[in-house]
C-alpha cells in the first residue's frame, strides 16, 4: 500500500500536534472556569484566553516531543495501528520535531510569566511542572509514558492542576470542589490514555515499555478503561445527590454514550475501531466539560 503524502506547510505541524486530542487540555480549562463564575459571578476573560493557550501549547507540546521520541526509540514505525507520525512516516526529522516541540512549551512559557503575574508562585510551580512534566513525559532516562504511571500523570496535570490553576487564577483561592472536578475531567484523559495504550501495547511491549495496559493485559485493561469512563458521572451524580435541591445534572445526559464507548472498547480488536474510539472518548469528555460548565452558568444566573 503506498504511503499517504506528507501534509504541507502549518498543515504538518498541525498533524503532529493531533488536533482531535487538544480538547484534553481544553476541557478542565472550561471545567475551572466554570466553577470560577458560580463562586464569583465573573470571569477575568484575557487570563481565561491566555490559560486555554498555555494548556492547549503545552499539549501540543507532549504530543510532537513524543512523536520524534518514540520513532527514535523504535517504539513507532511506519506500519504502527495509530495515527501517521510525522517522524515515523518520514514526514519530518526527529530535530525537527523536537524544536517544534520545544516552541510550543517556549510559548506556554511566555503566556505563563502573564498568569504568574497575575496569580503568584502558586501558578508559577504549576506551570513549572506541567511543562518539565509534558517533556519527561516522552523525554529523559525514565520517560512517564513508558510506564504504568502515565495515566496518573495525565489525571494530575491535565486534570486536578489544569482545573485547580484555572479557577485560582480567576477566584484568588484552591477549593474541594475544583479538585474532585479536576479528579473527574482527569479520569476521562486517562481513558483515552488506556485506549492508546491498549492498541498499542504489542508494540510497546517489544519496545521495552511497561504501561499499564501491559502490565494489566487486554482484559483488565478493558476494565479499567470502564471504570475511567464511568466514575466521572457517578463521581457527579453522588455529588448533586448530596448537595440535594437543584443541582447541575446536565453533565450527566452523555452517559449513555459514554457507556456506548465502554461496550464498543470490549468489542472491538481492531486498531482502526480503537483509533475512532480514542478521538470519541476525547469528544466525550469535552462535552462533559462544556455540559458541566453550562450547569453551572444557569444556575447561577438563576439563582
Amino acid at each position: 500500500m503506498m504511503a499517504p503524502a506528507a501534509p504541507k506547510g502549518f498543515r504538518l505541524w498541525l498533524t503532529g500536534m493531533r488536533p482531535r486530542t487538544l480538547t484534553i487540555a481544553a476541557s478542565p480549562v472550561i471545567m475551572g472556569a466554570g466553577l470560577a463564575f458560580y463562586d464569583i459571578g465573573a470571569l477575568d476573560w484575557p487570563v481565561l484566553l491566555v490559560t486555554m493557550f498555555c494548556a492547549m501549547a503545552i499539549q501540543a507540546g507532549t504530543n510532537l516531543y513524543n512523536d520524534a521520541a518514540d520513532t527514535l526509540s523504535g517504539n513507532d514505525k511506519p506500519g504502527r495501528p495509530g495515527p501517521a507520525r510525522l517522524t515515523a512516516m518520514g514526514w519530518a526529522k526527529p530535530g525537527d520535531v523536537k524544536l517544534a516541540a520545544l516552541v510550543c512549551f517556549g510559548l506556554a512559557a511566555l503566556g505563563g510569566v502573564y498568569l504568574v503575574w497575575v496569580g503568584g508562585w502558586p501558578i508559577l510551580i504549576i506551570g513549572l511542572l506541567s511543562i518539565i512534566c509534558g517533556y519527561a513525559y516522552s523525554a529523559g532516562p525514565a520517560p512517564l509514558s513508558h510506564t504504568p504511571l502515565s495515566e496518573l500523570f495525565v489525571i494530575v496535570f491535565f486534570g486536578v492542576s489544569a482545573v485547580g490553576g484555572t479557577y485560582f487564577l480567576q477566584a484568588g483561592i484552591f477549593t474541594a470542589n475544583a479538585i474532585v472536578a479536576g479528579i473527574s475531567i482527569g479520569l476521562f484523559a486517562a481513558g483515552v490514555l488506556m485506549v492508546n495504550n491498549h492498541r498499542d501495547r504489542v508494540s510497546d511491549r517489544l519496545a521495552g515499555r511497561k504501561t499499564l495496559a501491559i502490565m494489566a493485559g487486554p482484559k483488565y485493561s478493558r476494565y479499567t478503561y470502564g471504570v475511567l469512563v464511568a466514575l466521572p458521572f457517578f463521581m457527579q451524580g453522588v455529588n448533586e445527590m448530596i448537595a440535594g435541591g437543584a443541582g447541575n445534572w446536565l453533565p450527566l445526559l452523555p452517559a449513555p454514550f459514554g457507556t456506548y464507548l465502554i461496550w464498543k472498547f470490549f468489542k472491538t480488536a481492531n486498531p482502526l475501531q480503537q483509533n475512532m474510539l480514542l478521538v470519541q472518548t476525547a469528544k466525550l469528555q469535552f462535552a462533559f466539560a462544556v455540559l458541566f460548565a453550562l450547569g453551572l452558568v444557569a444556575l447561577k444566573i438563576g439563582a
